[in-house]
């Protein structure tokens, strides 16, 4: 699988550590920066990753900062994009079971390293319920009257 990472500074640390760990897996990472924990503004690494996956460059995206919030905003502005802020393997779960997430967003600085991975691994490793979800999944991408 192909995974787009972007992080700001404040969700660094983890990304780098994610990116080694996806590439333990097989996984090909496609690192769209930053490349410091130097302060910088996180549009400038999250959108290119999203666009990354919107057209068909990367499977999966996954995106980091301090509390994740921001990442999510920015990915789920690009068309076709469903990226879910996730802080518990349960959250990671029903992203992608129920709402066929293609990116997540992990806080750095609310979720332990160890948590991180794990989500990481359920994202990558759970299958999208369909039915009814499918429904209201189709219906995110109507257009807004």
């Amino acid at each position: 699988m192909i995974v787009a990472l972007g992080s700001d500074h404040a969700g660094y640390a983890h990304k780098e550590a994610v990116q080694v760990h996806l590439r333990s897996l097989g996984h090909t990472v496609l690192d769209c920066g930053t490349d410091s924990a130097e302060a910088c503004d996180y549009p400038d690494f999250i959108r290119p990753a999203a666009l990354a996956v919107a057209n068909g460059e990367a499977d999966r995206g996954i995106v980091f900062g301090g509390s994740g919030n921001g990442e999510a905003i920015v990915a789920n502005r690009v068309a076709g994009i469903r990226c879910a802020v996730c802080w518990s393997e349960e959250t990671a779960i029903l992203a992608r079971r129920h709402n066929d997430a293609n990116m997540i967003s992990l806080g750095e600085r609310l979720v332990p390293l160890e948590t991180a991975l794990r989500i990481v691994d359920l994202f990558l490793s759970e299958p999208f319920d369909g039915g009814r979800h499918a429904r209201r999944i189709a219906k995110i991408d109507e257009p807004f009257a």
